[in-house]
């Protein structure tokens, strides 16, 4: 977002929170210190989350490291006063494992890429 980008939301839409964009960044490692899953999300001036990233190695998986991951972005995000997290994936990636997660479905793009949808999500906190 460039300058006159920012200028122009902050016009419309008072901040909340001191920083415009926080970085919040968790990785699990193994006992060779190897990157076994991650999360790549940002708290944006209106203290609200976005989730860019949530990956579990193939090996790791079906272990709750997901659900680490993600609980402790909530709890960063209840810490934070933050009111709302909202991410997106892929039919053929997570929908499922977010709804269980008390995510609800707010959109979907058909054909992205084509034959499949892409989701977007969205928790209240």
């Amino acid at each position: 977002m460039n300058a006159k980008e920012k200028e122009i939301n902050l016009e419309q839409v008072a901040k909340t929170q001191e920083i415009d964009f926080v970085n919040i960044n968790k990785k699990i490692v193994d006992e060779k210190n190897n990157i076994i899953a991650g999360c790549i999300a940002k708290m944006y001036c209106w203290n609200v989350i976005y989730i860019d990233i949530l990956w579990v190695d193939k090996k790791y998986r079906r272990q709750r490291l997901g659900t680490k991951l993600l609980n402790e972005v909530e709890k960063i995000a209840l810490e934070e006063k933050c009111s709302l997290i909202h991410l997106d994936t892929f039919d053929f990636q997570a929908k499922d494992f977010y709804i269980k997660q008390g995510y609800e479905v707010f959109g979907v793009l058909e054909d992205c890429p084509e034959n499949h949808c892409r989701y977007y999500l969205k928790k209240k906190l």
